[in-house]
């Protein structure tokens, strides 16, 4: 858990994301109460933990599938909190669970061509005379 908290790449689970959301909030409040005494200089520090936010929501919509511009859709941090990942690995990694990473049929090397039996019948092929 909170292995690159700085990229935008991969996937993370709900924990992981409200831990993060809890974490920068608490410092952004700690950063406006120390900056609140003149000190304009310190809301420049506000970028790093809004930087976290953002790449923490995007890979929390990597997990449900989505690409990262998502979390700019109105309301979508709701599901982002209560939402289900998606099952197995998808184009973004694997899942971080490890839920379905070993299905052939969810990985991420799947063939989707399939190999079909030639049909036969029962019937007797009319000869021309």
């Amino acid at each position: 858990m909170f292995k690159s908290v700085f990229s935008f790449e991969g996937r993370i689970r709900r924990t992981e994301y409200a831990l993060s959301r809890i974490f920068c909030l608490v410092l952004i409040g700690i950063i406006a109460a120390a900056a609140e005494g003149g000190s304009e200089a310190l809301c420049v520090l506000m970028l790093i933990p809004a930087y976290i936010l953002i790449a923490q929501s995007a890979k929390r919509c990597h997990d449900r599938g989505n690409s990262g511009w998502w979390m700019l859709i109105p309301f979508y941090g709701w599901i982002l909190f209560f939402g289900e990942s998606d099952y197995g690995p998808n184009e973004y990694g694997d899942n971080p669970k490890g839920e379905g990473n070993d299905d052939p049929y969810y990985g991420t090397h799947f063939n989707p061509q399939f190999n079909v039996a030639p049909v036969t019948t029962n019937q007797d092929q009319v000869s021309k005379d």
